[in-house]
This record gives structure tokens, sequence and C-alpha cells, in this order.
């Protein structure tokens, strides 16, 4: 049974939502041939990872230190509200930046789609309703897959096996950690992958 945890924790580990954003991209730039230098990927990887692992580390340890969470977990819907925001307004913020060049629009979807399914999180705690934020992130990374599928036509169906079942692996270990209940697993993953196409087809409009 502790073998059993410790795995868990460390699929929660790898797969946190800090990390997932970093190996889509990485994922991305392997299948996706868009005339993209080895150096402009490099660029671009080192602003996604410092903006979206980097950053909220910053943040909260600054929380931590004035108190304001209790652990770096942010288990409880008060100690979320903070990076929530702080999470929406900057994944904004990259999407408003990267939808402008051809070589980076694609990736803004990603990111506007991120900043939506924080927004719907954020609004569902006003109803005293948690989701997994684990489970988001990694609903975002397979819609944003299956955005792509879609977009330009490409089989990445190995990817999107891929990302369905670390996605179970991921909701199990939730579950078995008691991080979380079956409805804010489910209702996170769900959030994930619906935000992408909800942000593709409302900017194709």
């Amino acid at each position: 049974m502790k073998r059993k945890t410790e795995f868990y924790k460390f699929i929660s580990t790898i797969l946190h939502p800090v990390v997932v954003p970093t190996i889509g991209l990485i994922l991305y730039f392997a299948l996706i041939n868009l005339r993209v230098t080895l150096r402009q990927q490099m660029i671009i990887l080192a602003i996604i990872f410092v903006a979206t692992y980097i950053i909220p580390i910053i943040l909260l340890i600054v929380l931590k230190s004035i108190g304001y969470v209790k652990s770096y977990k942010a288990k409880t819907i008060s100690e979320r509200k903070i990076p929530v925001l702080f999470m929406i307004s900057l994944f904004f913020f990259l999407g408003n930046n990267l939808t402008d060049s051809y070589i980076t629009r694609d990736i803004s979807y990603l990111f506007y789609g991120s900043s939506l399914s924080l927004v719907i999180v954020y609004l569902l705690f006003f109803l005293k309703l948690k989701t997994s934020l684990h489970m988001l992130s990694m609903g975002n990374a397979l819609g944003f897959f299956l955005l792509i599928q879609q977009i330009h036509t490409l089989n990445v169906l190995p990817v999107i096996i891929l990302f369905i079942f670390l996605a179970g692996l991921l909701g199990n270990s939730r579950l078995h950690l008691k991080a979380h209940t079956s409805r804010e697993v489910y209702s996170g993953f769900i959030i994930g992958v619906l935000s992408l196409f909800v942000v593709y087809y409302s900017y194709s409009i």
C-alpha cells in the first residue's frame, strides 16, 4: 500500500499543472512542422517554462511566506483564489501575445483555453465547488491535441491516446491520495477539454 501511495504521489508530481504546458509544447513541436527553427522552439519553450512553472512556484512561495496558504498544495477554495486569478491573467497574457504570429497561433489556443477553464473554476468557487487543477490541465492538453488534429488534419492519435491514458492514471492518483472527489476529478477534466473548443470556435466566428 505504501509503495502504491508513493507511486501515485510521483505521478501527481510529474504531471503537476505547472509541468503539463511544457510537456504539451515539446510534443507539439516534435509533431507539427511549421518551419520553426530549433532556436525559435527553444526560445518559446523557455518563455513558457518560466511563465507556467517558475513564476507560479515563486507566487506560491510568496503566498506561503505571508501565511495566505498553509501548504504549497493550496487545498482549500480560499487558498486557491489568488493563484487561480493570477494564472487566469498570466495565461490570457500569453495567449494574447502568441496569437499574432502564424507559428505560435496554435499555441495561443492552448493558453486562451487554459485561461477560460480557470475562469470557470473561479466562478465555481462562489458555489463552493472545487475542481481538480491537475485534471483541468490534463484536459487542456488533450483538448489542445484534439484541436490540432482538427485544424491541421494531422494524425496525432498516438498522442491523444497517451494523454487519455495519463489522464486516467492521474485521475486515479488524485482519488487514491484523497486529494479530490470523483466529481472534482471529472469536472476538472471535462472543463479543461471543452474550453479549448469553445475558444477556437469563438475565435473563428
